[in-house]
């Protein structure tokens, strides 16, 4: 019978936990046989499921004073070269920090939209073998070798599930999320890391980090996808300074345009209110017409109810309740239909089309206007059609 006289794991990776010394159930060992344990490694005995010995880091020759139990077992005396047979196990009690793990989609009714969204988070974890004899009976069994990804197939069922509960608990009990999540995930690694301590430490391990590298939408599904759309449409639309039903007018324009003739690009102009503040010419039609004939003046009263318009000179949104635009110092000039903003020489709303008075024209082509409630009046008429104001 040949006996080994060396026993050692010489070439030991950090993704391997756990390795079996030799291919065959049982090593021809003696009390002669040498074994060298290397830093953070740790060696443990086996027969027939009973352990029989550790070892630590250093070079060891097995006997009987170090293997007390082999005198029992087998009858071995004291001294001389005595043969045993025994399973060995090299434990690596290092700490890599290189186990990725990732969820699969988790739903969460999100606080700032108020609707279930389809989530999935992802990050790393980092274990370390603290007690090397649980270790070994727990979870090797009947493998020769026991890496990372061993230990994540293993685990993936109960770790996902309890990972998920505890994202979702967190997220539900601080109202955080799917646009704020990313600011909290190192408070929300600490809040899991404990939890998930407490879930290794029966198999003999230690959770040495945890980190979750992101909480995101998760966009392989069919309504995350939609979600992801909407959102990016609706941060280019703040960007630019537009609203969603001006959007849809911008479609509607660009219909108009492509009809050509003068009636294309005003419905072009009337439907997106782009040089006002309103809504198109469908909100002016929704809207009651609480002053026929109308007409306007420079730095009148807005139309109740509306907050903010947008500048006929630039573009740009300001409140109603300004007479100038901040931006660009135009003075506002409210439709008082709609009360959209309009240029001094415009004849008509650019949002709802309702006709105007402008004083710059000062009486011309379209007429005069009434001293009293600004409307047209025709030339050589005496009396003001809708207030009855008497014509100067």
């Amino acid at each position: 019978m040949a006996f080994i006289d060396v026993v050692e794991w010489e070439n030991a990776t950090n993704d391997v936990f756990a390795w079996k010394f030799g291919q065959n159930k049982n090593n021809n060992l003696s009390t002669a046989t040498q074994l060298i344990v290397r830093e953070s490694q740790e060696a443990v005995f086996f027969h027939q499921g009973q352990i029989i010995g550790k070892f630590g880091p250093g070079k060891h020759t097995l006997n009987t004073e170090n293997i007390p139990l082999l005198r029992n077992l087998f009858g071995i005396p004291f001294g001389g070269k005595n043969p045993f047979t025994a399973e060995v196990w090299f434990v690596n009690k290092a700490a890599p920090l290189t186990i990725n793990w990732k969820t699969d989609t988790m739903r969460f009714r999100d606080p700032e939209y108020g609707q279930m969204v389809p989530l999935m988070a992802e990050g790393r974890y980092g274990l370390k073998v603290q007690d090397a004899e649980r270790f070994l009976v727990q979870l090797v069994a009947a493998l020769t070798s026991f890496t990372s990804a061993d230990l994540t197939n293993h685990f993936i069922g109960p770790l996902i599930a309890k990972t998920k509960s505890t994202i979702i608990g967190f997220m539900s009990a601080n109202q955080v999320g799917i646009t704020t999540i990313s600011a909290r995930l190192d408070d929300l690694s600490k809040f899991i890391e404990q939890p998930l301590k407490e879930f290794w430490e029966p198999y003999g391990m230690l959770l040495t980090g945890f980190f979750i590298t992101s909480v995101d939408l998760d966009t392989s599904t069919a309504d995350g996808k939609k979600i992801a759309d909407a959102m990016s449409d609706q941060s280019a639309q703040n960007i630019a300074g537009y609203t969603w039903q001006q959007k849809q007018g911008f479609g509607v324009a660009d219909h108009a345009l492509t009809q050509g003739g003068d009636m294309g690009i005003l419905g072009a102009a009337a439907m997106t209110g782009m040089f006002g503040g309103g809504g198109g010419m469908g909100q002016a039609l929704m809207q009651p017409n609480t002053q026929q004939g109308g007409g306007f003046q420079q730095g009148a009263a807005p139309v109740q109810g509306r907050k903010e318009v947008f500048c006929a000179q630039c573009a740009k949104k300001f409140p109603s309740t300004s007479k100038f635009c901040p931006s660009c110092g135009h003075q506002y000039t409210p439709c008082p239909r709609c009360g959209s903003d309009n240029l001094p020489t415009s004849r008509r709303c650019v949002s709802c089309g309702t006709e105007l008075a402008a004083q710059a024209q000062g009486g011309g082509g379209m007429g005069d206007a009434c001293s009293r409630c600004g409307s047209p009046v025709t030339p050589g008429v005496k009396f003001c059609p809708t207030c009855g104001n008497k014509v100067g």
